[in-house]
């Protein structure tokens, strides 16, 4: 799914000093510099400023040693690439321009490590050539930064998470030993520069994490292989022995990218996409089925449909009206989530939904079904219940509360993307470890959780507006997020209420819409009742037309943690998102990205009374050309969305 531009590779004798090696970006902006002494070590250099000291890397294989320690260069080798990736579903943008030089380091004992230098970013991966099996007793990931950086740090407290973790922000010197945050972690190397650090590529290998050494340094930190396993619920299995090494594996493979994300400035960090870059290429022959859209959501508003002459529940008649509602919007699906089936039996269905008349409704009315799967009932009964789904005609399922992403783990998730796609169905994994580049492989991986969403609004008072500032700099340089926005009960925080039954937003209603156009997720959830959304027909003028995936994205404005002015392109339609946290703001909003031409604009901004009544807003239409220039105001907790088009 790409053109290639150019490809240069070249063989470079020893350097006669052959301590440090250097690889420039395409730009000569970033500088990777290797040195080869006892110990393999890098750094990185961005515009003349040492962004990384150097740093130590090594992997242990036990049947052989450790290899970055007292090794041998044998042959260096260096390539350039420019290629144009066309990924199947276009998160940011249709093309993908994929320029980097690499440089690979071959060392005696059969392994190398290549380095790539991006003009905004830099990554480093080992490749082993043995034969058989390895046992992986352990791999050196460490950061050492020049000064003491503050940084964003998502803290877990085991390696049992579903990765749905607040940000704290504080001096990588106060951060200690004992604790670890999962990727992508965010640091502010001053003003202006940002640096943020995750992982690529990972596959038959544990998910890296992160903890604090109290200095400028972080060390990574893996889940150990899984010996013994306790099941405590029907959808938890909690690890009870670990081995004393993180994976066994192939022996000729390479290893998950490890990744220094550089931003000149904050707005950089949105429309960044090299976890994407260094992911696996597509695994899939004939991938034009897979259809990205918009979902009907029945568990966060808790099936509370009203005004209707039936009792609500999981029952037939209730997802029939989900069914009508998404037909009526253009909506290509909706989801069963947890009720429509028993937990632990796929095949057992609740009586209350008459499955053959609920599947001949969706499919006379073109509105695909998603099914709600807990994991382990799923791994017990893949082939049966996959082939009955696929029988019904089910165009997806959410794959939920795997919490962990320990090497087995890891592996189901590539398990499930495979088998899903064998029978062109799309994939939705909740209570999930952070993407890493499977969607690329496997692009009916749509979306999937890892982030503290809207849910939590059931039982706490997060997420609030700043933390939703957060996200689009930290967690969606990973890959999209199911955050599942949408609701249509909003509130400022003096006025909010966990209510689990009767769930609210913190922040204002344009703050909801505008998430729409802000968080990527090409399997976006209109999270809450149908019968709220049919009321809000002004909304729904908006909501309905929403693209999920995007042609192009232009970042106006931003700053991480305070606001956000983001505009995106779908076909000749534009859309334009804005977000505040809880500090009313003004923004500008340059309209120069436009065509030439007049083009009507639908304005959805936040009302007078935003700041006491978050629901309070105001729609206008307007006309818009490119030399226009507005200032836009913002409620605190506020937003405002705007769909442009001729």
């Amino acid at each position: 799914m790409f053109l290639l531009i150019g490809l240069r590779l070249a063989v470079t004798p020893l350097m006669a000093s052959p301590e440090e090696y250097q690889l420039s970006s395409p730009d000569g902006k970033l500088l990777v510099r290797v040195t080869i002494q006892d110990k393999i070590l890098y750094s990185v250099d961005f515009d003349n400023q040492q962004v990384l000291a150097p740093s130590p890397l090594s992997l242990t294989v036990s049947e052989v040693g450790i290899l970055g320690i007292s090794s041998t260069l044998k042959k260096v080798v260096r390539r350039s690439s420019n290629q144009i990736l066309r990924p199947v579903v276009p998160v940011k943008t249709k093309e993908i321009t994929d320029h980097y030089n690499e440089l690979q380091l071959e060392f005696e004992g059969n392994f190398s490590v290549d380095f790539r230098a991006y003009d905004d970013a830099a990554a480093y991966r080992f490749l082993t050539h043995f034969p058989g099996k390895i046992t992986v007793a352990s791999e050196l990931v460490v950061l050492n930064f020049p000064e003491d950086h503050s940084l964003y740090f998502p803290t877990e407290e085991s390696f049992l998470t579903h990765s749905e973790r607040l940000y704290e922000y504080e001096p990588l010197s106060k951060i200690p030993w004992e604790k670890m945050a999962h990727l992508p972690i965010l640091v502010e190397a001053g003003e202006k520069l940002k640096l943020a650090f995750t992982e690529a590529d990972l596959y038959d290998y544990p998910g890296l994490y992160l903890r604090g050494t109290r200095s400028p340094a972080l060390r990574g930190k893996f889940p150990a292989y899984a010996l013994k396993e306790i099941q405590t619920r029907d959808r938890t299995v909690e690890v009870a022995e670990r081995a004393d090494y993180i994976a066994k594996t192939q022996g000729t493979r390479s290893f998950p990218w490890r990744v220094l994300i550089v931003a000149q400035n904050d707005g950089q960090l949105l429309t960044n996409q090299t976890v994407f870059k260094l992911a696996r290429p597509l695994q899939i022959k004939d991938p034009a089925w897979i259809k990205p859209g918009k979902v009907a959501w029945d568990w966060w508003n808790a099936n509370n449909v009203f005004d209707v002459p039936f009792q609500a529940g999981i029952n037939t008649e209730t997802y029939k009206y989900y069914i009508d509602f998404a037909a009526r919007y253009g909506i290509e699906y909706i989801i069963l989530d947890e009720g429509w089936s028993d937990t632990t039996d796929l095949l057992q269905i609740d009586p209350n939904i008459d499955m053959p008349q609920l599947l001949a409704h969706a499919k006379a009315k073109e509105v695909g079904i998603i099914l709600w799967v807990v994991w382990k009932t799923l791994d017990d009964q893949l082939q049966e219940a996959l082939d009955v789904f696929q029988s019904w005609g089910i165009k997806g399922i959410k794959v939920d509360f795997m919490q962990r992403d320990d090497q087995w783990m890891v592996n189901y998730y590539w398990r499930i993307a495979a088998e899903a796609a064998k029978r062109h169905m799309l994939v939705d994994f909740h209570g999930s470890y952070k993407p890493s580049g499977l969607r690329r492989a496997y692009p009916n991986v749509l979306t999937r959780e890892g982030v503290k969403g809207l849910e939590n609004t059931k039982w706490s008072k997060q997420p609030t507006p700043e933390h939703n500032l957060i996200l689009p700099f930290t967690r969606m340089l990973a890959g999209p997020l199911d955050y599942t926005p949408g609701a249509m009960i909003n509130a400022q925080e003096k006025n909010f209420r966990s209510v689990f039954t009767r769930p609210m937003s913190l922040g204002t209603r344009c703050h909801q819409l505008a998430l729409y156009v802000v968080f990527e997720s090409p399997l976006q959830m209109l999270s809450d009742s149908p019968s709220l959304y049919l009321r809000e027909t002004e909304c729904m003028e908006f909501l309905g037309p929403v693209p999920t995936v995007w042609d192009e994205t232009r970042v106006l404005d931003a700053k991480v943690a305070d606001y956000v002015l983001i505009a995106r392109k779908s076909g000749q339609d534009w859309y334009v998102g804005a977000l505040t946290d809880l500090t009313p703001r003004d923004l500008t909003v340059d309209f120069s990205f436009l065509g030439p031409g007049e083009y009507t604009i639908e304005i959805y901004q936040d009302g007078p009374n935003a700041d006491r009544y978050g629901n309070d807003y105001r729609k206008q239409v307007k006309n818009v050309k490119k030399s226009d220039t507005w200032q836009i105001q913002l409620a605190p907790g506020g937003g405002w969305a705007a769909r442009i088009h001729k």
